[in-house]
Order: structure tokens, then C-alpha cells, then sequence
């Protein structure tokens, strides 16, 4: 007998959070999240995008053990400022049991007809910075910090469930020595000269802190007509400040200004901690910090997010976000770079790569039901 109950307590919620990890014990490709870090994401006090959404998470109990998991979302600022009437659901995860996915699903279903919404969409975070989709091509690629790990069995399961695919989601890497860099060099110099634009490299973190609200104001800005998108708002700018740009590398965010000093575009990358993660296997302590630090000076990149100003889309400005760099990627002795999901059928973001000589090495979906 299968019942469903909501992780509660703390001990209920590290229950949660810690399910995947036997679930995927013998995986090669499954990546771990930080334990600490991931029960944070469930707590207001410590997780400001909950002033605005409401999140429950649920627990699937079979003979006394834990066998499922998932987190029903309602993001409030969706679904009253845009009217997007729609139920989120993620961190779905779940043994090859079709009536324990059903009985879990069913829990988001009956949250979303209570609160008199249209669709339930999944599996999704809180916004378009949260990890998403269900994988359905690349099971034997190692996974990412930034992304979902799943059994092919999970796809069948939602399709079993009258589910229909929402949105699709491609991966690509690229090697190093791959990139045909010529081109976007040439185009970086006309480029800066035809708009007066100028590219900021910082070897510090202090540097790049007075430019971080504008690059998340053009982050709202940019991304503002893609699907599910959630604005970042001024709490979560300052707890996004503090948790990951004192982390990531100084000199793996560019920034593009024009001659009045604002910011036009950006771009931010990520050392892969992918193989540190999965050594430290959610714990940081005693020395899943010394491997995280060592992570940092990975000879692997994961482009996270790259955005331009709309008055300056379609113009040639990523040329000086990608030069930039590959300049620096060639003095780090960089190998290998590979980019975080991407909607399937954004065209034009994929054709920016195009000399990059990208290889396809995931797809994943996000699945719809009708409430």
C-alpha cells in the first residue's frame, strides 16, 4: 500500500532531500546536491523567492520506506501579476512504480484544483534560475549543480499519466580546441567601435559588485519574454549577491557597457563541480570544501547565463562576451565548455554557436496536464 504524506518536520524534509541519494547510489552520471544547502531551499528564512511562492513537499511511503518524492510550487507573483494560472511541481523523484508517481502527482493535482488553477507543468523550480525538465536523451552523460538527473523510466510514467510534453530543452558541449574564434574577433571590433561599447574583465569580486543590480535588472529584462519566466525581485537580488557571486570565479562573468557606463550585456560561467560534488556525496564537512575550492580551478566550464539588452539584440554583442571569454579560457588552459538548457526552439540563441562546433548531449522536457 502506497500513502502519501507532507514532509514537515526537519527531520521529514532532510528525509526529502536526502531520497535521490539511494535512489541513485550506483549512478555514474547522477550528480548530488549539497545536503545543507538543498534543505535551505525549502526554508523562507533562508530562501527569499518563498515571500512569493508557496511550496509543499511529499513524501511516498511503501511498507514503512521512502519511495517517492515531489514538490508541489504555486508561484504566487506568476500566477496573480502575469496570470499564468498554472501549478508548478519538482524535485520528482520516485522508484519505477507507476502508482507511486501517480499517488504523488495526484497531491500537486489537488493543490492546483484548490487553488482554481488551469495546469499543472513539471518537473520545474521556482523560476527560470531554478534546474528543470525531465531527462529524455543523454542518460549516460554526467549530470550538472544546475540540472535534474532522472531513470528513463520517469518519462514513461508521465506519459502513462496523460501527460503531454509543455516545452523542450537541448544541452550542448564543445571542446576547447573546437572553437573557430576567428570570426567573432573580428566581429568584437566592429562591434565595440560601431556602438561605443567596451568590455569589463574583474579579477576581484569587489570589482564587479556596484555593476551585479544591473546585471540582474538586464537579466529581467532579457529573459522577459521566454516562457515561464519569473522576475527577479530586489530580495532575491541581494540573497543571489551574497550566495553566488562571493562563489563563482570573478573572472568568469563579463560584462558589456556602453559609453555612458550601462550595462547592455553579460555573461556568467561556471567552473564544473559536477566530479567534486559527487566525491563529497552531500556533505561539506570534513572536506567537501577543500574539494569544492579545488573544483574552482576545473579545466571544465558550464556556460550559466548569457544576456544583451533588446536594443542590442541581434547587433553582434555576444562577439565581445565570447572573445572575452575565450581569452581566458586559453590563459586557464580551459578543455572543455559545455551550456545549460536551452528551450529547443530558441533558434537564434542556438545559431550563436555555431562556430563552436557544438556537440547535442541532452534533451529534456517539461510535461503538462490540464487541471
Amino acid at each position: 500500500m502506497i500513502t502519501i504524506q507532507e514532509a514537515l518536520s526537519k527531520k521529514e524534509i532532510k528525509q526529502f532531500v536526502k531520497f535521490p541519494f539511494s535512489l541513485y547510489k550506483s549512478s555514474k552520471y547522477w550528480v548530488p546536491p549539497i545536503i545543507s544547502e538543498e534543505i535551505k531551499v525549502f526554508n523562507k528564512s533562508t530562501n527569499p523567492v518563498l515571500e512569493n511562492a508557496e511550496v509543499r513537499l511529499f513524501l511516498a511511503y511503501q511498507d514503512g520506506a521512502i519511495v517517492g518524492r515531489v514538490a508541489a510550487i504555486t508561484n504566487w507573483l506568476e500566477v496573480k501579476e502575469q496570470s499564468t494560472q498554472k501549478m508548478r511541481f519538482g524535485w520528482m523523484d520516485m522508484i519505477d512504480d507507476i502508482e507511486v508517481t501517480k499517488a504523488l502527482l495526484q497531491k500537486v493535482e489537488a493543490i492546483g484544483k484548490a487553488h482554481k488553477l488551469d495546469y499543472m507543468e513539471g518537473p520545474i523550480g521556482f523560476s527560470n534560475l531554478d534546474k528543470v525538465g525531465v531527462l529524455t536523451y543523454g542518460y549516460d552523460e554526467i549530470g550538472t549543480m544546475v540540472t535534474w538527473y532522472n531513470h528513463p523510466y520517469y518519462v514513461a510514467h508521465l506519459y502513462q499519466l496523460n501527460f503531454k510534453v509543455e516545452k523542450e530543452y537541448v544541452e550542448h558541449k564543445h571542446q576547447f580546441s573546437d572553437i573557430l574564434i576567428e570570426d567573432s574577433n573580428r566581429l568584437e571590433n566592429v562591434i565595440k567601435k560601431r556602438y561605443n561599447l567596451r568590455a569589463l574583465d574583474f579579477k576581484a569580486t569587489k570589482d564587479l559588485m556596484p555593476y551585479a543590480d544591473k546585471m540582474f535588472d538586464l537579466f529581467n529584462e532579457s529573459y522577459a519574454s521566454l516562457s515561464s519566466f519569473v522576475a527577479i525581485t530586489d530580495t532575491q537580488k541581494a540573497f543571489l549577491k551574497k550566495k553566488f557571486l562571493n562563489f563563482i570565479n570573478p573572472e568568469y562573468i563579463k560584462f558589456v557597457v556602453n559609453e555612458a557606463d550601462e550595462l547592455v550585456a553579460f555573461g556568467v560561467v561556471m567552473p564544473s563541480f559536477s566530479e567534486a560534488l559527487q566525491k563529497i556525496n552531500g556533505k561539506l564537512f570534513p572536506f567537501g570544501i577543500y574539494h569544492i575550492l579545488k573544483a574552482k580551478r576545473s579545466k571544465k566550464v558550464n556556460f550559466y547565463l548569457i544576456g544583451v539588452q533588446p536594443d542590442y539584440q541581434k547587433k553582434g554583442v555576444h562577439s565581445i562576451i565570447f572573445s572575452a571569454f575565450h581569452r581566458t579560457f586559453e590563459q586557464k588552459g580551459i578543455v572543455e565548455c559545455r551550456r545549460t538548457p536551452e528551450l529547443a526552439d530558441n533558434l537564434a540563441i542556438q545559431k550563436l554557436w555555431r562556430n563552436f562546433n557544438p556537440l547535442l548531449i541532452k534533451k529534456r522536457c517539461t510535461f503538462r496536464k490540464e487541471l
